[in-house]
């Protein structure tokens, strides 16, 4: 039989083509491997879901169906958890990458800026890996476990001033700050010198630029509760680091709105080296403090301008506007200046550089969310009511005291007992029917969702809890009703 014999040519081509076959079959061999056997194909996997929740999300439409259906009942419906690389320190309204793009004045950038609805993936975010039951409280004022929280920068950074640690499993926190590197409890007992601290005076304080919350922390041994606050910066962890010790903590940045609280609710405002320029911008910075602070409370600045090298002028403009405000200088201690404000409305703003001068009546003090800063001083007669220090009842009796201010309801009183009432029958069923562990170390951080006057958290108070407080900022302004029984809280728009 004969044989056919190709050219050279035809063989080479046809071997080529043969060649090509086999290697992309055994590519694509090594490709499913690669993909089922190693971290390869989870990454692509993350990827290939993350497209999957932002087009699901792509349409408001289809969220709200989904809402609509888990609200249902439907359990058909699951949200996947988000990609890992995506969820650490998710915190959706203070994206730096969105933020950095955001003009810096005022430090606008660094405020809160929701993306649109369209933008945000609809996954929930998981927890770091090796995560772990929390240390209980009040252990855990003192040390957590490093896996749920596994960002060791700021301990890299201020380990040496005491702010936190890394010791094995741990990070503890020897209680320090950059003002008081041998501790807050020392800090404490140099400023009782000055404010009373004890005695239930003071009930209510507000710390800015607050590090991982230490100063707060301390001061609830005082019977102090302390809102703890700092912007997501270079330090993007510290305010989650406080979270997981149980220490009331909110990131939150003064720039050009109200910061989200009421009016006169803070007994006590501190600042231990927070940088905020409080002369700048006409004093619009003092001013917000001002409108923040109770009649009669104390305003604490630690670090500069105070008495720092080459900041004279600066330290001497803080000084001029605390004097055109009427504010009583208590002492000036190293780096660490006290004031206290004014019970009464004593006095106008004097002749100053600052051109201060007081809101008209027609100005709402305790309407803060999303607020611009004003640049006038808030009538202490804006507010009715005997809620100064030295008239507002010490703690405990406050908690439970007829309200000093409150215009919510004209039967307000009557509202407020039978609230009151109402949260003492819900918290013993919560506890004795539906078994939740309210009033064990396992429950430390609590968020009422839609506050009211308070009643939850006040029902709460013989328990080793804290509770954020949150009034829906399309409810009655019922905030500063919380503030004056003693406790803490913020406007939210859920």
């Amino acid at each position: 039989m004969p044989h056919l014999n190709l050219p050279a040519s035809k063989r080479v081509r046809q071997w080529r083509v043969l060649d090509l076959i086999s290697a992309a079959f055994f590519g694509l061999v090594f490709l499913f491997f690669m993909l089922v056997f190693t971290p390869a194909g989870d990454s692509l996997a993350a990827s290939g879901r993350q497209t999957l929740l932002l087009s699901a999300s792509a349409d408001p439409r289809q969220r709200l169906h989904v809402a609509a259906a888990i609200e249902a009942g439907q359990q058909s419906r699951v949200i996947d958890a988000c990609p890992a690389d995506t969820a650490a320190d998710h915190m959706p309204c203070e994206d730096p990458r969105l933020n950095s793009q955001l003009s810096r004045e005022m430090n606008y950038y660094r405020e809160r800026h929701c993306p649109p609805l369209e933008t945000s993936p609809l996954c929930l975010v998981p927890p770091p890996k090796g995560y772990k039951v929390p240390v209980q409280w009040p252990e855990s004022l003192h040390k957590i476990w490093h896996s749920n929280m596994p960002y060791n920068k700021i301990a890299d950074r201020k380990g040496h001033q005491g702010w936190m640690k890394l010791d094995g499993p741990h990070f503890i926190f020897p209680g320090g700050g950059t003002m008081f590197p041998d501790g807050a409890e020392q800090y404490i007992e140099k400023l009782g010198q000055y404010i009373p601290m004890n005695g239930g005076i003071l009930r209510t304080a507000l710390d800015m630029g607050c590090g991982v919350a230490s100063f707060g922390g301390y001061l609830l041994a005082q019977n102090i509760l302390t809102m703890s606050f700092a912007p997501r910066d270079s330090h993007k962890s510290q305010i989650q680091f406080a979270l997981e010790r149980g220490v009331p903590a909110f990131v939150a940045m003064l720039g050009t709105r109200r910061l989200p609280f009421p009016a006169f609710g803070f007994d006590l405002v501190h600042c231990s080296r927070c940088l905020i320029p409080f002369t700048a911008y006409n004093a619009s910075y003092f001013i917000e403090v001002d409108r923040l602070l109770r009649p009669g409370g104390y305003l604490v600045i630690s670090g500069p301008p105070v008495q720092w090298p080459k900041q004279d002028k600066e330290w001497s403009d803080l000084q001029a506007v605390a004097r055109a405000l009427c504010y009583e200088l208590i002492a000036v201690d190293g780096n660490t200046v006290i004031w206290k404000k004014p019970a009464v409305e004593m006095c106008l703003p004097n002749q100053n550089e600052f051109g201060l001068d007081l809101c008209d009546d027609s100005d709402d003090p305790s309407f803060a969310w999303y607020f611009k800063l004003k640049k006038c001083i808030t009538r202490m007669s804006s507010v009715k009511g005997e809620y100064a220090i030295g008239t507002i009842p010490k703690w405990p009796e406050r908690l439970t005291a007829s309200l000093p201010r409150s215009t919510v309801l004209k039967n307000g009183a009557d509202v407020y007992e039978a609230d009151t009432k109402r949260w003492v029958r819900r918290v013993a069923h919560y506890k004795n029917s539906l078994k939740i562990k309210l009033g064990t170390p396992a429950v430390r951080n609590v968020m009422d969702m839609n506050a009211f006057f308070g009643g939850f958290a006040a029902a709460l108070n013989s328990d080793p809890v804290w509770v954020m407080n949150v009034v829906p900022s399309h409810k009655p302004i019922t905030l500063d009703a919380i503030f004056d029984r003693g406790l803490i809280g913020v406007y939210h728009d859920w």
